[in-house]
């Protein structure tokens, strides 16, 4: 089951893609925004092409655990995600995904890098670790139940 994560942003929508297995988590690129009609054109695109059978999208809740506007608008783009797929949509929490990302790419030397590029490859990289934390969730509930692979 490959599985797609969003991270969804204001400008940008950073993607990652699982392995065929659901294993691994890799950056995918960004996509930039367009409007809903468009950008859910583009994902529905990218499902296809993949062979995506389920979508997790970063939910930005404050460290408080407070939801803000973002909060709800991650929501509301995943009704419309699954509405528009019918796929599975999951929300899973990102509150340190694009603080992690940026320590990630400093330490693979991307730390002089700045303006657009560099922020393409923040959204793509903490796509890609909140789809590792989700992928990580299933394995350790398919443990527990005692599922195997």
């Amino acid at each position: 089951m490959r599985v797609l994560g969003i991270d969804l942003g204001i400008r940008r929508i950073g993607l990652a893609l699982s392995d065929p297995d659901a294993t691994f988590a890799q950056p995918h690129g960004v996509l930039e925004r367009r409007g809903d009609a468009r950008d859910l054109a583009a994902i529905g695109e990218l499902v296809r092409e993949h062979g995506v059978a389920h979508i997790v999208v970063g939910l930005p809740i404050h460290m408080t655990g407070r939801r803000g506007p973002e909060a709800k608008e991650a929501e509301r783009f995943a009704a419309a995600l699954a509405s528009a797929t019918a796929l599975p949509v999951d929300l899973v929490d990102e509150r340190w995904t694009t603080v992690e990302a940026e320590r990630s790419l400093r330490e693979m030397g991307q730390v002089g890098k700045k303006g657009r590029r560099r922020r393409q490859h923040v959204d793509a990289v903490a796509a890609s670790l909140l789809l590792r934390t989700f992928l990580d969730r299933l394995r350790i509930e398919a443990e527990r139940g005692g599922a195997t692979r």
